[in-house]
């Protein structure tokens, strides 16, 4: 949870949520761990320990490691001694991080069979992209270095995944630290700020071996993810900015390569900063049996699956709207082909109007709910969606149909952060004890 912009001078902290629907503090925060400092802008988290250490019986998945994106804190956090009152183990200073490998902006962790820790980092301590690259933590959360070759490091940096039987990680592109920080301007896209390729590692290596570039079609691709069965060559990655999820696979000659398999088409709109709205593909992920694949369209305001048992021709099983800019009672509207004109119908929870889009996912381990934020990054919440910074965000829970397909809105779970004891926070990333479809990787 994030206070950044709200005006609130609190630290940001970690929300625990019960999400048990037997128990009498369903849908509630349960714990608040405050972390010690100010302007933090907590972001994305990563596990100590997951399915990739399973060779090692020492191993466990014991600590949350919480990058700070404006701050570049890395805080580690004790969740196995009290999973409902989770404490502070470690805070990895900033300085050092500087110090030893140039590196700031931590955004995606993840960890190693070895038991080492490597985080993506988005740029130097200025905001330039140029100094952007890995940087590996030990067992015990010291800073190693840099994990890529020197000369290796990609044009842009944001998530990875690594497929170790393939002996790959790929990594995406979000954009320069001193452009997105200060929220979205278009321009910055043309001058070169932001990404549009993926970044193809020997593993584990850190050899860069081959770069993609996605072109117009690829603009800003940010959440990648492989297959989970771990003799899968082929995987996907979100284009934000293009709306635009694409297929990454190898070819025979075992070199990477691409194509789009679904395409969000942009919105001719009406009293909007652009004629015309894309979906904006925020996140997504992929069910544990790789059945089903799920992604936001923040803007837009719909959440999407897909069954994706064939992954060069994803099918649309379930959708539904539980936000975005052109709800009905929102200034934008969509203009058809004939003139006409319509938005989407929103419901209310709990006699609360849902507020802003849908940003982040994640999938229960049964594959049967799936849990959404709605915050991405303060200043872009505030360009887009400024209520947020006043009323704060929510974490919703959709139900999913597991067999033929399908979600829907689940009106009794509803956390809602505007309510919060010092006032109203912004909710991002989400994790389970037990490990997710996001952070593990299996070998």
């Amino acid at each position: 949870m994030s206070v950044a912009g709200t005006g609130i001078q609190k630290p940001d902290y970690l929300a625990t949520v019960d999400v048990d629907s037997n128990s009498p503090t369903y849908s509630k925060v349960i714990h608040r761990l405050p972390v010690p400092n100010l302007g933090d802008e907590l972001h994305h988290s990563g596990w100590n320990s997951c399915s990739s250490c399973h060779g090692d019986p020492s191993a466990q998945r014991r600590f949350l490691v919480l990058p700070a994106l404006v701050s570049s804190r890395i805080y580690v956090i004790d969740t196995k001694t009290d999973p409902k009152a989770p404490s502070l183990h470690k805070v990895v200073d900033p300085e050092d991080i500087v110090q030893k490998t140039g590196l700031a902006y931590p955004h995606t962790s993840h960890c190693l069979a070895s038991g080492d820790l490597l985080v993506s980092c988005l740029g130097d301590k200025d905001g330039n992209a140029a100094g952007n690259g890995f940087l590996l933590l030990d067992s015990e959360f010291n800073v190693k270095g840099r994990w890529e070759k020197p000369g290796h490091s990609p044009l842009f940096g944001y998530d990875f995944w690594y497929q170790p039987r393939h002996k790959t990680m790929i990594s995406t592109s979000w954009g320069a630290p001193a452009a997105f920080t200060k929220g979205f301007n278009l321009q910055h896209v043309f001058d070169g700020l932001y990404g549009r390729h993926l970044h193809v590692y020997s593993w584990p290596e850190g050899e860069l071996k081959q770069t993609l570039d996605l072109g117009n079609t690829g603009l800003l691709p940010l959440e990648i993810r492989f297959l989970h069965d771990p003799s899968k060559d082929t995987g996907f990655v979100g284009c934000a900015l293009s709306s635009n999820m694409v297929r990454f696979f190898k070819t025979e000659d075992g070199s990477w390569s691409h194509e789009v398999v679904i395409s969000v088409e942009p919105l001719k709109v009406q009293n909007w900063i652009l004629p015309e709205m894309p979906g904006l593909i925020t996140d997504f992920l992929i069910s544990l049996d790789d059945r089903f694949l799920y992604f936001v369209n923040w803007l837009h305001g719909d959440v999407r699956q897909y069954n994706i048992e064939d992954p060069k021709n994803p099918k649309l099983t379930g959708q539904v709207w539980v936000g975005g800019l052109i709800q009905k009672g929102s200034p934008v509207v969509v203009e058809a082909e004939d003139g006409t004109t319509k938005q989407f119908d929103v419901p209310e929870i709990q006699g609360e109007k849902l507020r802003g889009g849908p940003q982040m996912i994640q999938l229960s381990l049964d594959g049967k709910r799936l849990y959404v934020t709605n915050s991405l990054f303060s200043t872009w919440d505030r360009q887009f969606y400024p209520d947020l910074l006043e009323k704060g965000s929510h974490m919703l829970q959709l139900d999913v149909d597991t067999e033929k397909g399908g979600l829907a809105l689940n009106t009794k779970f509803f956390v809602d952060f505007g309510a919060e004891p010092d006032g109203p926070s912004l909710a991002h990333e989400m994790r389970y004890p037990g490990g997710d479809c996001t952070s593990d990787i299996w070998i």
